[in-house]
């Protein structure tokens, strides 16, 4: 059993232990009863096809029905409202129907599994569906070896990728999609680094695993480059620690508490948070304290207008785009041509910001000065073209082990798994 496997499976039982006995949480669109679902009004990195099967199930026109399984609720300001308002644009660009079922985790629906999901979300007439959490690996896997005449999309998994440590070339009705997050955490970094005064970064991360650590590690390089070249800081003298709460999202009596961890950061000495997680507890509390008085900054996630939480205190955020790759994803069911790639799709460095062509964006917010916003550009500009790639060596991983030599370049898949932080952050790199 991998770690991943094994860190999904301990919060799993950690939440049903936690939750047994809760009810079931609702959408907005329609009361839930028991698991059924409801109905709602530039180059990737690297692209990688499973073997060359197309699947049966096929929608016709205003006929595609899709089925969007979300972690946390819908309206989160975070990961799940990104996908869900991606699934809307889907409804608006294909004139199909969503059925939409949030809050599937095992504190929220102790009694509901994502593979039930998947089956309900089919018996409804689902053509195609999409599980947006890593922690549905295991229901995913299951749903699609169930239904496997029905497409489905595990949205940041890595079951297609063939070069992939999880590869499941079996399954050639589930595909993968992830964004580049990567290039938006290390715009983050940078608006953190070129803001602070103290030299002191804190990360709020969520859980452990290998997509919580390259994010965290590209947060910091991007801090470490901007220290350096913007403010002409010594980057050894940077600060940058990561505490994680446990999950996607604050489970009260299971996780860290999100405010809490701001909270003993800012107290700490560090002055810009940086969230992980799909909520927006960091940028909400370091906004209170910098209302009274404090100069406190933060740096929300996954959502393009995660900012209105606290602006004042926003220094941007780094978002997910979903609405194109999905469209297009519903366009090959209608045609009949779906195919069950791996994508891990970049900015459109022309406009990281187009809503209709960039996967990965970066808002500028309204707390960035006028200088550290001229800096940002620059250094956006710089891994538009290339000319900055931090995932160069020499780098170390935390306990001083090599990451990447003098000079070497990582590759794809040395960036995906990455094992741990790299030197000079402050956190653990595992949860044991």
């Amino acid at each position: 059993m991998t770690f991943r496997k094994w860190s999904a499976s301990l919060v799993g039982l950690l939440l049903v232990l936690v939750a047994c006995g809760g009810t079931a949480g609702t959408t907005t669109t329609a009361e839930v009863a028991s698991t059924t679902p409801t109905t709602a009004g530039e180059e990737p990195l690297t692209t990688t096809a499973a073997p060359d099967t197309s699947t049966t199930a096929t929608g016709t026109g205003e006929g595609l029905t899709f089925g969007m399984i979300l972690v946390g609720p819908q309206d989160d300001h975070g990961w799940s409202q990104a996908h869900y308002e991606a699934g809307l644009y889907m409804e608006e660009q294909l004139g199909a129907e969503m059925i939409v079922l949030d809050k599937v985790n095992g504190a929220d629906r102790p009694d509901t599994t994502v593979e039930q999901v998947v089956d309900d979300m089919v018996s409804q007439g689902a053509q195609l569906i999409f599980a947006t959490s890593d922690d549905m690996r295991d229901g995913i896997l299951a749903g699609a070896a169930n239904h496997p005449d029905v497409p489905m999309i595990w949205s940041s998994g890595d079951s297609a990728w063939a070069e992939g440590e999880a590869y499941e070339p079996d399954l050639t009705n589930l595909g993968n999609i992830m964004g580049e997050m990567e290039f938006g955490k290390m715009m983050a970094g940078c608006a953190a680094a070129l803001t602070t005064q103290t030299g002191s970064i804190g990360f709020v991360g969520p859980l452990i695993n290998d997509e919580t650590r390259r994010l965290a590690n590209a947060a910091y390089l991007g801090a470490r480059y901007c220290y350096e070249n913007y403010r002409g800081e010594d980057p050894n003298a940077l600060q940058f620690a990561v505490n994680w709460i446990g999950f996607w999202f604050n489970i009260p009596g299971v996780t860290l508490d999100p405010t809490n961890v701001t909270n003993e950061f800012i107290d700490g000495g560090a002055d810009v948070l940086i969230s992980g997680i799909d909520t927006t507890e960091a940028l909400v509390r370091t906004g209170q304290r910098a209302e009274a008085g404090e100069s406190v900054w933060a740096i929300p996630y996954d959502f393009r207008d995660a900012c209105d939480q606290a602006p004042d205190a926003c220094l941007g955020v780094p978002f997910f785009n979903w609405g194109p790759s999905y469209v297009e994803v519903g366009q090959s069911v209608i045609d009949g041509t779906f195919t069950p790639d791996f994508q891990w799709l970049g900015p459109d460095w022309a406009d990281i910001n187009n809503s209709e062509t960039s996967m990965i964006g970066f808002t500028q917010g309204p707390a960035l000065s006028a200088e550290a916003a001229t800096s940002l550009d620059e250094f956006t500009a710089g891994l538009a073209d290339g000319s900055i790639n931090l995932w160069t060596g020499p780098l170390n991983y935390q306990d001083g082990s090599p990451f990447l030599a003098d000079g070497e370049e990582a590759t794809p898949k040395q960036i995906w798994y990455t094992g741990q932080l790299l030197e000079g952050m402050e956190g653990a790199s595992s949860a044991e």
